[in-house]
């Protein structure tokens, strides 16, 4: 039976039929439950973990009769202070969307294309991975396993050794990719070339005295939301927030500052920021040290000896002013960044005023630029000059969980045709002279007999899959990805429909049919994990490190798996019935901590994988400093260890750089590009150039400003386009829940149930827009059309659209036709391809994108 496009969304029969049964008497399509007056369902609190956002914070699900009613953060959990932002309630419809895929399903249209109907047929899970078995061994006997290609969206951390870190290396391809450079890397650039923490940063916000959330807005996104919102009132009380964002985000609405800048000048404004702090004497003692007589020598335009000053904790602060900030003024910055001189003066004033209890706060807005290494440098610099760097109030390396590594992929399981399809060209294109994609520092390996080999490391470069596959096809014979959508996600994405055209054999495990989804050929099922999957989930937040756990709170409505564990081990079973074992005997191999019994089956093996990674925090063994658990039954039942509070100042004198000081001269970039520059024979200054940077000589080594590269001439495209995230958006993967679409106006400036592209009143009338008026963005690369929306909370010049809308795809609430007319316009059709070269990011901020405004 066939299911065409117009009955994909409904639940057929046919399709029932395979699904799971012996559903919940009380589920999300049932009839009302009419309880009795008085007597409410008896519930129970059960812990799992939301991955809405990259803080993938504690929560528990509220079940009655076997349905979730309601969310909240888990109350043991030292990250979120007990509590759920409001995408994390999202989470609840987004289990019960009637939309999901809810059995395998298999191609029937052997023609694919953008708006071209698959056919898609229900199978069942057998049929499904015998076709996906067959197609890998075929592959492997043709002598080229590289040809397989794996992409991850979002995962847990167990995916690092089971999926993504153990398929590819037993199988015999290095070509898997994490989505982790469309999403923030570039801001890694800025602690990890100055202080060796390539990472994201927390902060001690409850004793913050100035918060400066620059390109970012943590009471919306960027990695600790709960503990944001909670926080953020007594820093009112303590000091001042300071916001630097082209757009008025919820932040910016509650600041004491709110800095318009120009898109891309972020640069700019903090090398006058650092200019300031260093001619009025407002830089740490403590930390960056002192001169030798006293006297203040950093005076405007005057060059400073480097031998006049003692520093601390750092290196370079002379080598920085003398190269980058002497002659960059408050008046220099305000000419670059609109913003005027005397508020950068009192801004910088009042970061030097609060010292090392200022914490700025980076986001991707800095960063995600098509030189954003050095903005986020300079922007993450300030820090160092206030010395800020693990002090009460400022900003703080990662916390780390204490999780276990599961056992070590060992020869036995990885045989010669592994061995060389892992060694292949990548088609990311990483560590080309004009990508160099070193975002991680380099790598020194220590030979057995002592010589030590020293290399730049290579970051993915995750949106240059696609041009990877344009370029070359036959390279990508079999595709696999999961809980991903980069036909829409990705900026450039009519690239991913094009690439994704030509690939021969497409298995997409998610749980609701996507863009990406319509170019399968396989389409698998996947739990909505943090109400449906078995899993331990580490990050951190608030000074404190967690591993908490996923599990399921529910029974699944539908026959759905997790891709990490159970898929995989069922794979593992079919390629060992085809002759191919070393999979499934790397799995086999592992043992239940508690019981020392070995896995039979998938149910089993993803128990074991979970209690195997979280061990040490509740085996009752480990000399921990942080909570006290005795088993594996408890730490189910809690959900969460939390480790001790952060220490202050625990990496001064030891960060992980060349000098092992914080650097604002950076020995540790001039030693990567060095490497990276011998391994192509050629200069510094040539990778730089090749990579679309201005710096050449000394400037390369310090943060320093690099004007905005933009697309699209301002006499063609005059508009600057400024792309920001919803506040109910859990990665892209809420836009078919209708309180996504009914809350939309919680995002500043927009309305619900609608797609509105913000322009300032000002340019609107110029243009003869009225708000309301159905308008068309059009860009170097495409156009989009929205609702216009006249909000002065933009400056003049720009225009801001919400990213989430414009699915074509997704489910009909996404959707205005499933597989046809999307809702809205994405602003990844108009936003072009480009790239961070140093570190292998996507460009999606800082204004360089150029756009047109016109009625439609």
């Amino acid at each position: 039976m066939e299911i065409k496009r117009r009955d994909f969304l409904k639940i057929t029969a046919a399709a029932g039929a395979v699904a799971a049964v012996g559903l919940p008497k009380l589920n999300a399509f049932a009839a009302g439950h009419d309880a009795k007056a008085g007597n409410a369902p008896k519930g129970e609190w059960l812990p799992s973990t939301c991955q809405g956002c990259t803080a993938w914070c504690p929560v528990e699900f509220y079940v009655q009769e076997g349905r979730i009613v309601k969310v909240r953060g888990n109350q043991l959990s030292k990250a979120n202070n007990g509590y759920c932002c409001p995408r994390g309630h999202l989470m609840i419809q987004q289990t019960y969307d009637p939309d999901r895929i809810k059995v395998p399903m298999k191609r029937t249209n052997p023609q694919k294309g953008k708006g071209i109907d698959p056919r898609f047929v229900p199978i069942s899970w057998d049929e499904a991975l015998d076709t996906i078995a067959d197609k890998m061994i075929e592959l492997r006997k043709t002598g080229h396993p590289e040809k397989l290609t794996y992409m991850r969206g979002r995962y847990s951390p167990t995916s690092t050794d089971l999926l993504y870190g153990t398929l590819p290396k037993i199988y015999g391809t290095g070509n898997y990719f994490s989505h982790s450079a469309i999403c923030a890397e570039a801001e890694k650039m800025g602690p990890g070339y100055t202080q060796g923490f390539f990472g994201y940063r927390d902060y001690d916000m409850a004793k913050t005295k100035c918060l400066v959330a620059w390109g970012c807005d943590p009471l919306s996104s960027n990695r600790q939301v709960p503990n944001a919102i909670n926080k953020l009132g007594d820093i009112f009380d303590r000091g001042t927030v300071i916001v630097v964002d082209p757009r008025l985000s919820s932040i910016a609405a509650k600041a004491n500052e709110w800095l318009p800048i120009k898109p891309g000048e972020d640069g700019a404004l903090a090398s006058a920021i650092a200019h300031l702090l260093l001619t009025e004497g407002l830089w740490s003692r403590e930390f960056v040290g002192d001169f030798k007589d006293g006297k203040n020598l950093f005076k405007a335009g005057a060059t400073v000896d480097e031998a006049a000053f003692a520093e601390k904790q750092t290196y370079g602060i002379v080598k920085y002013w003398n190269i980058e900030l002497k002659d960059k003024t408050p008046a220099w910055a305000a000419k670059k960044t609109l913003i005027p001189a005397e508020q950068i003066i009192k801004v910088a004033r009042a970061m030097g005023k609060a010292g090392s209890a200022c914490a700025v706060w980076m986001g991707p807005g800095v960063a995600m630029t098509p030189r954003g290494t050095y903005a986020s440098m300079a922007v993450y610099a300030l820090n160092g000059i206030l010395g800020s760097i693990e002090t009460e109030g400022g900003v703080f390396q990662s916390s780390s969980a204490p999780g276990t590594k599961f056992p070590e992929i060992k020869d036995i399981f990885i045989d010669e045709l592994a061995k060389k399809g892992s060694k292949g060209k990548k088609l990311d294109g990483r560590g080309a002279k004009d990508m160099p994609a070193i975002m991680g520092g380099f790598d020194s390996k220590k030979d057995k007999d002592g010589k030590v080999t020293e290399s730049a490391k290579a970051n993915v470069v995750t949106n240059a899959v696609a041009d990877g596959i344009l370029k070359d096809p036959a390279a990508c014979q079999i595709f696999i990805s999961t809980w991903s959508n980069f036909n829409f996600s990705a900026t450039g994405a009519q690239r991913w429909d094009k690439a994704m055209a030509k690939v021969p054999f497409f298995v997409h495990m998610v749980t609701n049919a996507s863009e990406m989804t319509q170019f399968a050929d396989i389409v698998l099922p996947a739990t909505f994990a943090p109400t449906e999957k078995l899993s331990v989930i580490s990050n951190m937040a608030n000074l404190h490190g967690h591993l908490s756990i996923q599990q399921q709170v529910a029974k699944p409505l539908w026959n759905v798996k997790a891709e990490e564990t159970e898929v995989m081990w069922l794979l593992a079973e079919k390629l060992k019935a085809r002759g191919f074992a070393n999979q499934y005997d790397y799995y086999a191999s592992f043992e239940d901590p508690e019981t020392k019994q070995k896995p039979t089956n998938a149910a089993q093996f993803c128990e074991i994988a979970a209690k195997i990674s979280s061990q040490k925090a509740w085996n009752g063994k480990e000399k921990l400093k942080g909570d006290k658990l005795s088993s594996w039954a408890e730490f189910k039942k809690k959900g969460i260890y939390n480790t001790e509070t952060y220490a202050y100042k625990k990496n001064w004198g030891k960060f992980k750089t060349v000098t092992h000081k914080f650097e604002f001269y950076s020995e540790t970039l001039k030693k990567t590009l060095t490497l990276f520059a011998a391994k192509h024979k050629t200069s510094i200054d040539d990778i730089l150039k090749a990579s679309g940077y201005e710096a050449q000589g000394e400037l390369v080594f310090v943060p320093h400003y690099e004007s905005p590269k933009r697309h699209g001439s301002e006499k063609e495209y005059p508009f600057t386009f400024i792309d920001h995230k919803s506040r109910l958006n859990r990665e892209g993967r809420s836009a078919n829940t209708v309180w996504y679409q009914e809350f939309k106006k919680v995002d500043v400036g927009d309305k619900s149930w609608d797609d509105v592209a913000k322009i300032n009143p000002l340019d609107a009338k110029k243009l003869g827009i009225k708000d309301g008026d159905t308008i068309r963005l059009t860009s170097t690369t495409g156009s989009i059309t929205c609702k216009a929306r006249l909000w002065e909370g933009v400056r003049q010049g720009t225009v801001a659209k919400c990213y989430g809308q414009g699915h074509w795809a997704y489910g009909r609430v996404a959707a205005k036709e499933y597989g046809k007319t999307p809702l809205g316009g994405n602003n990844n059709e108009l936003m072009p391809s480009d790239f961070d070269r140093l570190s292998g990011a996507t460009a999606r901020n800082g204004g360089f994108t150029g756009v047109k405004i016109e009625k439609a």
